[in-house]
């Protein structure tokens, strides 16, 4: 029963993961594209953890790490970018 409902859960992931790569190329708006990216990185390290839930090891918990701490970044780098048009300042 527990694997029937970690399949499922990878399905979900699995859809919901093509449904944001839906809007990060439809975005209308560059804000939609950055949060459609965010949402796949958060999507991503759980999808990640249900692997490990399946497989039973904690081999890939520092991808999932790695992964956030990537997506954290690109996310407030972009979105400081949109703000004020650079990402590094010059003070």
């Amino acid at each position: 029963m527990f694997t029937i409902i970690v399949y499922t859960a990878l399905v979900v992931i699995v859809i919901s993961l093509l449904i944001f790569l839906i809007r990060i190329f439809i975005g209308p708006t560059v804000s939609d594209r950055i949060v459609g990216l965010d949402a796949l990185g958060v999507t991503l390290v759980g999808f990640i953890g249900v692997i490990m839930i399946l497989q039973d090891t904690i081999a890939y918990s520092d991808v999932a790490l790695v992964l956030s701490i990537l997506s954290f970044v690109g996310t407030v780098a972009m979105s400081k970018f949109i703000e004020r048009g650079v990402v590094f300042d010059d003070d």
